[in-house]
Protein backbone atom coordinates (compact mmCIF):
# COMPACT_ATOMS: atom_id res chain seq x y z
CA UNK A 1 0.00 0.00 0.00
CA UNK A 2 1.35 3.36 -0.66
CA UNK A 3 1.71 5.94 1.84
CA UNK A 4 1.39 9.74 1.63
CA UNK A 5 4.73 10.14 0.57
CA UNK A 6 5.83 7.41 -1.55
CA UNK A 7 5.90 7.47 -5.20
CA UNK A 8 3.83 5.62 -7.36
CA UNK A 9 5.61 2.31 -8.98
CA UNK A 10 5.39 1.45 -12.81
CA UNK A 11 5.99 -1.96 -14.33
CA UNK A 12 7.23 0.19 -17.81
CA UNK A 13 8.09 3.53 -17.99
CA UNK A 14 8.60 5.75 -21.17
CA UNK A 15 10.99 9.00 -21.91
CA UNK A 16 12.67 10.75 -24.38
CA UNK A 17 15.48 13.32 -25.04
CA UNK A 18 17.73 14.46 -27.97
CA UNK A 19 20.29 14.06 -24.80
CA UNK A 20 22.71 16.34 -26.56
CA UNK A 21 25.67 17.35 -24.64
CA UNK A 22 24.52 14.72 -21.38
CA UNK A 23 24.21 16.97 -18.54
CA UNK A 24 23.36 16.84 -15.04
CA UNK A 25 19.67 17.58 -15.49
CA UNK A 26 19.73 14.67 -18.61
CA UNK A 27 20.82 12.34 -15.67
CA UNK A 28 18.44 13.67 -12.72
CA UNK A 29 15.43 12.94 -15.42
CA UNK A 30 16.40 9.68 -16.18
CA UNK A 31 17.27 8.72 -12.10
CA UNK A 32 13.87 10.22 -11.47
CA UNK A 33 11.87 7.98 -14.29
CA UNK A 34 14.16 4.86 -13.40
CA UNK A 35 13.22 5.31 -9.50
CA UNK A 36 9.06 5.42 -10.23
CA UNK A 37 9.68 2.19 -13.30
CA UNK A 38 10.92 -1.29 -13.34
CA UNK A 39 12.18 -0.97 -16.82
CA UNK A 40 12.61 2.47 -18.31
CA UNK A 41 12.65 2.68 -21.93
CA UNK A 42 14.42 5.49 -23.42
CA UNK A 43 14.17 7.26 -26.36
CA UNK A 44 17.12 9.07 -27.95
CA UNK A 45 15.63 11.56 -30.66
CA UNK A 46 17.51 11.10 -33.96
CA UNK A 47 19.27 13.68 -36.10
CA UNK A 48 16.70 14.23 -38.54
CA UNK A 49 13.96 14.53 -36.02
CA UNK A 50 15.86 16.89 -34.02
CA UNK A 51 15.92 18.94 -37.54
CA UNK A 52 13.02 18.73 -38.38
CA UNK A 53 10.93 20.29 -35.00
CA UNK A 54 13.86 22.31 -33.35
CA UNK A 55 14.89 23.40 -36.86
CA UNK A 56 18.94 22.90 -35.84
CA UNK A 57 21.31 19.73 -35.99
CA UNK A 58 22.70 18.15 -32.76
CA UNK A 59 26.16 19.17 -31.70
CA UNK A 60 26.88 15.40 -30.93
CA UNK A 61 25.70 12.86 -33.72
CA UNK A 62 22.80 10.56 -33.01
CA UNK A 63 25.25 7.53 -32.83
CA UNK A 64 27.26 9.25 -30.26
CA UNK A 65 24.69 10.05 -28.60
CA UNK A 66 22.66 6.71 -28.57
CA UNK A 67 25.87 5.14 -27.06
CA UNK A 68 26.15 7.94 -24.19
CA UNK A 69 22.45 6.70 -23.06
CA UNK A 70 22.76 3.32 -23.00
CA UNK A 71 25.76 3.45 -20.83
CA UNK A 72 23.69 4.92 -18.43
CA UNK A 73 22.80 2.84 -15.35
CA UNK A 74 19.18 3.99 -14.89
CA UNK A 75 18.29 3.44 -18.77
CA UNK A 76 17.19 -0.26 -19.10
CA UNK A 77 16.34 -0.11 -22.99
CA UNK A 78 17.56 2.68 -24.87
CA UNK A 79 15.59 2.81 -28.89
CA UNK A 80 16.22 5.84 -31.51
CA UNK A 81 13.19 7.88 -31.44
CA UNK A 82 11.87 8.52 -35.07
CA UNK A 83 8.72 10.59 -34.43
CA UNK A 84 7.26 12.75 -31.57
CA UNK A 85 3.76 10.85 -31.43
CA UNK A 86 4.21 9.57 -28.43
CA UNK A 87 0.97 7.14 -28.91
CA UNK A 88 3.15 5.52 -31.73
CA UNK A 89 5.65 4.77 -29.06
CA UNK A 90 2.83 3.42 -26.64
CA UNK A 91 1.91 1.05 -29.43
CA UNK A 92 5.12 -0.54 -30.01
CA UNK A 93 6.00 -0.79 -25.77
CA UNK A 94 2.91 -0.42 -24.49
CA UNK A 95 4.45 1.75 -21.28
CA UNK A 96 2.56 2.44 -18.23
CA UNK A 97 4.20 5.36 -17.18
CA UNK A 98 5.61 8.56 -19.71
CA UNK A 99 8.16 10.42 -17.99
CA UNK A 100 9.06 14.17 -19.15
CA UNK A 101 10.70 17.35 -17.79
CA UNK A 102 7.98 19.65 -15.73
CA UNK A 103 9.17 22.22 -18.25
CA UNK A 104 6.67 20.64 -20.65
CA UNK A 105 4.00 20.79 -18.05
CA UNK A 106 0.53 22.87 -19.08
CA UNK A 107 1.65 22.92 -22.66
CA UNK A 108 -0.54 22.62 -25.41
CA UNK A 109 1.12 19.51 -26.48
CA UNK A 110 1.24 17.41 -23.75
CA UNK A 111 -1.97 18.37 -22.25
CA UNK A 112 -3.42 16.76 -25.49
CA UNK A 113 -1.08 13.82 -24.79
CA UNK A 114 -2.41 13.73 -20.94
CA UNK A 115 -5.89 13.21 -21.63
CA UNK A 116 -4.96 10.78 -24.47
CA UNK A 117 -3.02 8.52 -21.89
CA UNK A 118 -5.22 9.16 -19.29
CA UNK A 119 -8.13 7.05 -21.80
CA UNK A 120 -5.35 3.64 -21.50
CA UNK A 121 -4.63 3.99 -17.98
CA UNK A 122 -0.84 5.38 -18.53
CA UNK A 123 0.31 8.17 -16.43
CA UNK A 124 2.18 11.08 -17.59
CA UNK A 125 4.51 12.37 -14.84
CA UNK A 126 6.26 15.34 -14.85
CA UNK A 127 9.17 15.55 -13.37
CA UNK A 128 11.56 18.59 -11.80
CA UNK A 129 13.34 20.54 -14.33
CA UNK A 130 17.04 21.05 -13.61
CA UNK A 131 17.39 24.59 -13.42
CA UNK A 132 20.79 27.06 -14.87
CA UNK A 133 21.58 24.17 -17.19
CA UNK A 134 20.38 23.52 -20.91
CA UNK A 135 22.22 21.38 -23.83
CA UNK A 136 21.07 25.15 -25.64
CA UNK A 137 22.63 27.07 -23.36
CA UNK A 138 26.11 24.70 -23.26
CA UNK A 139 25.71 25.17 -27.29
CA UNK A 140 25.04 29.22 -26.98
CA UNK A 141 28.50 29.07 -24.35
CA UNK A 142 30.50 26.85 -27.38
CA UNK A 143 29.09 29.06 -30.21
CA UNK A 144 30.66 32.40 -28.00
CA UNK A 145 33.71 30.73 -27.54
CA UNK A 146 34.02 29.80 -31.35
CA UNK A 147 33.54 33.12 -32.48
CA UNK A 148 36.29 34.59 -30.26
Amino acid sequence: MEGKDSVKRYELGYTTGVFDMFHIGHLNILRRAREQCETLIVGVSTDELVREYKHKSPIIPFDERIEIVKAIRYADIVVPQTSMNKMEAWERFHFDALFHGSDWKGSDMYTRITEEFRKLNVDVVFLPHTQGVSSTMLADVLRKIEEG
